[in-house]
């Protein structure tokens, strides 16, 4: 038993004569007085001073127990701090001081019951905004540190239950330097240390903080080590000295010259006219924050591209389907058919800037293969040597046991032309081209520039000049859309974003190397294929019922948001004798169907649209139409909308922009295809 519960049990001990007496009294007067006409005034008399003691007795009680709880709270305040000679203060949540030891009333006064902000604002010229700092500190972390300025005191507070802080306050002596006897222990901890006044000069430096600043030494100012707080470092140092800021922790760059290293720095005010300094190395902090924001600036970049190239191809597609429209009324031998022809071909080159967009997006419809590197770059031996011309020499080195890729072969030959053709265009006087292949195996995760690549079996291709090379601060841009080192008019800044793009979507890497004078390197890293790989089964041919009615009594239900798109295409399909339905958005196509007695042999319509999109209302007439064939249009690859979605049955994908003869073929090729067998009821 401690000694404050027998300290209260003595006193309630004590208590109990005092108590126990008036009753015994009270009951016996109620039993030996004489029964007369007084008698229940002195029944009531009688009880009423029994009751009055027992309430007597419960108030003692409580207030015993209320006594308990004072001492026991207080022994938290003396127990283990009264051995160091130490103020303490319990403060309540709203800030008003409750409790004060021995300690505290001797070195302030009597403070019980009045705000804290009495004593922060001794030393602080806005305690209320301390405060509030302190409870933000409790609540993050469960303690907090803070200097009470001129009053030479130094305040810890620390949550207690949540609901009380206790507030630790005590007398530094005059400020020392260290003992000579701790300056060995100093120097020897692995953790990096300064000291500094409140100019920011160094005091002090271990061993591990002079190992990670280099140069650094006593004297020297914090300001010529490290820059990038976007104020003087003295500031803050004097901020933290005097008080007026909380520490708090800051990334800065090390200013040796060429370094590329951060350190983080964390201050706070010590005992006497000092701020101790802990430093850490944060480079590979920083590395992370910078491919973090390059990843978000590219995603937010290609987002604008899928964007604006699925835009532009509704427009081509009704450039190019209207010219089309036009160029069947007109001979070849007619005047206007050549204009109607360079219409066209100008579209189509639209679209083919339009479809590098899309590539750096990774939106654009990829047909991979399996495929052999050494055979695709055979059969482009002929054309990048015309590419490159007489002063450039092209050599390939292959490695003869080079595994296979799965990739788009069109789309790699494209990647490779403009890698080849940048490289010839950096070295206008001439020079040599390698375009070496080879495997590669990774056993763990391998960091390459500002990406890591996942361990495993890759297909490197590297492309290596001797030209003028890339500066740093351009490296870093390079596969942004629209951005190019050549001059006004010589490039449109999109061949390497698209070979991004390309490798991207192919699952693949691409980095670039460069040294100024001395030429670029481009690796590109695909994941490796074994040759006997197979592909996924074909599905098996499913019974044939019946074949769907000719194109001449055939109906087709086009859904298209976009006037323009709408209008050329019903007039394509019109024109093939197709009966045409129209509707510009989902619901009006769902309402055209309720018509149970309207059949309807193929459904044409835009994947995005406002309110509910392609794939869903298609998904919804199917229940009821499931022998009705779908063919999707879309701006965006086809990969796109199917991401997250079962595949829709008796389904086929038109990209846009498409033209006349691409899209009747394609409503032709699906009345064509056989009908599944349906369920009989």
């Amino acid at each position: 038993m401690t000694s404050d519960r027998a300290e209260a049990l003595r006193s309630a001990q004590l208590l109990v004569p005092f108590l126990a007496l008036p009753a015994l009294l009270g009951a016996l007067w109620i039993a030996i007085a004489p029964r007369g006409e007084n008698y229940a005034i002195l029944l009531a008399l009688g009880s009423a001073v029994i009751a009055l003691y027992l309430l007597g007795g419960a108030i003692s009680a409580l207030h015993l127990r209320r006594g308990h709880a004072i001492r026991r709270d207080l022994s938290r305040l003396r127990g283990p701090l009264a051995a160091h000679g130490a103020a303490a203060m319990a403060v309540g949540p709203e800030g008003r001081i409750l409790r004060q030891n021995d300690y505290a009333l001797g070195a302030m006064g009597d403070l019980a019951g009045r705000r804290i902000h009495e004593v922060l604002g001794r030393c602080h010229a806005d305690p209320q905004l301390v405060w509030q700092d302190i409870g933000a500190a409790l609540q993050r972390c469960g303690r907090f540190n803070a200097d009470l300025g001129p009053a030479g005191r130094y305040l810890v507070t620390r949550a207690s239950g949540g609901e009380v802080q206790l507030w630790l306050a005590e007398e530094p002596g005059p400020a020392q330097p260290a003992p000579q006897g701790q300056g060995e222990e100093f120097d020897r901890l692995p953790v990096s240390l300064l000291t500094l006044d409140a100019s920011a000069t160094i005091l002090r430096i271990n061993d591990a903080a002079r190992e990670l600043l280099g140069d650094a030494a006593p004297g020297q100012s914090l300001s010529a080590l490290l820059d990038g707080l976007g104020r003087e470092i003295g500031d803050w140092v004097s901020d933290v000295h005097a008080g007026r800021t909380i520490g708090g922790a800051e990334v800065l760059h090390l200013r040796a010259e060429g370094s590329d290293r951060f350190v983080q720095v964390s201050l706070s005010r010590c005992h006497g006219d000092h701020v101790t300094a802990v430093l850490s190395d944060a480079s590979a902090l920083k590395t992370l924050e910078a491919q973090f924001v390059q990843s978000q600036k590219m995603q937010a970049i290609g987002q604008l591209a899928g964007g604006i190239a699925h835009d532009f191809n509704n427009l081509l597609t009704a450039i190019t389907g209207h010219c089309d429209l036009l160029m069947l009324r007109h001979d070849k031998g007619d005047p206007d058919y050549a204009d109607l022809d360079q219409i066209s071909q100008n579209a189509n080159r639209a679209a083919a800037l339009v479809r590098q967009l899309l590539a750096f997006s990774r939106k654009q419809t990829l047909k991979p293969q399996i495929m052999d590197l050494r055979d695709t770059l055979s059969d482009l031996t002929h054309l990048l040597n015309r590419l490159v011309g007489e002063r450039i020499v092209l050599t390939f080195d292959h490695d003869p046991s080079l595994r296979m890729i799965r990739a788009d072969r069109r789309q790699l030959e494209q990647v490779i032309m403009n890698l080849v053709v940048n490289a010839r265009d950096a070295m206008p006087q001439g020079g040599d081209i390698t375009v070496t292949t080879d495997n590669l195996q990774l056993a763990s995760p391998t960091e390459i520039g500002r990406a890591t690549l996942p361990p495993g079996d890759y297909v490197r291709v590297q492309v290596r000049d001797q030209g003028c090379g890339i500066a740093p601060d351009e490296l870093i841009k390079i596969f942004e859309p629209f951005y190019t080192t050549k001059r006004t008019g010589e490039g449109t800044g999109l061949g390497l974003s698209t070979a991004y793009g390309i490798v991207k979507q192919t699952g693949g890497y691409i980095f670039c190397d460069s040294t100024l004078g001395e030429g670029s390197t481009f690796s590109l890293f695909f994941p490796a294929h074994d040759k006997d790989e197979a592909s996924a089964p074909a599905p098996e041919p499913q019974r044939v019922v019946a074949h769907v009615r000719r194109e001449q009594e055939a109906t087709v239900l086009l859904v298209e948001d976009e006037a323009p798109v709408r209008a050329f295409a019903s007039r394509a399909l019109k024109l093939q004798g197709f009966n045409v339905l129209e509707a510009a958005c989902a619901e009006d196509a769902l309402s055209l169907l309720a018509n149970q007695s309207l059949n309807v042999d193929v459904f044409v319509t835009d994947v995005v649209m406002p309110g509910m999109d392609g794939p869903a209302w298609v998904r919804t007439a199917l229940r009821d139409r499931p022998q009705s064939r779908v063919i999707f249009m879309s701006g965006y690859a086809e990969d796109v909308f199917a991401e997250g979605h079962a595949p829709v049955p008796n389904s086929a994908f038109l990209a846009k922009p498409f033209s006349l003869s691409d899209l009747t073929t394609l409503v032709v090729r699906q009345l064509d295809m056989p009908a599944p067998e349906t369920e009989q009821a």
